[in-house]
């Protein structure tokens, strides 16, 4: 397995290309360092989950290309891409994934605006008089 594992992770607006390739642990978004492009701990922690769940920290290099979205909806879009990318170097890894709850798109997406409203739920101020 010396060909890198190209797969895709969303969220919101935001969509993550993930490119997978056998090394020592080196993550990087759009040209720099994880930790720098998500200097929130936790945001680097959703990018880590899936290679810390089944050990492997350090078996894989990461190159990411992080678009659209803000830096929450990018960072949950990664940690999808990054956990296909191991389902398809390895089978074995899936039922550990699934489990952390990994492999699951999340649906939730911002609702429409409607008409006679003010956002898609939030009403104008009402004036009794």
């Amino acid at each position: 397995m010396e060909k890198q594992k190209n797969t895709i992770g969303r969220r919101k607006e935001a969509v993550a290309r993930v490119y997978m390739s056998k090394g020592t642990g080196v993550i990087t978004i759009n040209d720099k360092d994880y930790k720098t492009y998500f200097p929130l701990v936790y945001l680097q922690n959703q990018v880590e989950a899936p290679l810390k769940t089944i050990d492997a920290l350090d078996k894989f290099d990461v190159k990411i290309t992080a678009q659209g979205g803000g830096i929450k909806g990018q960072a949950e879009a990664i940690k999808l891409g990054i956990a296909r990318g191991l389902c398809e170097i390895n089978p074995e890894f899936r039922p550990a994934l699934k489990a952390a709850g990994f492999m699951t798109r999340d649906p939730r997406g911002v609702e429409r605006k409607k008409p006679g409203k003010a956002k898609a739920r939030r009403s104008f101020q009402f004036s009794k008089r």
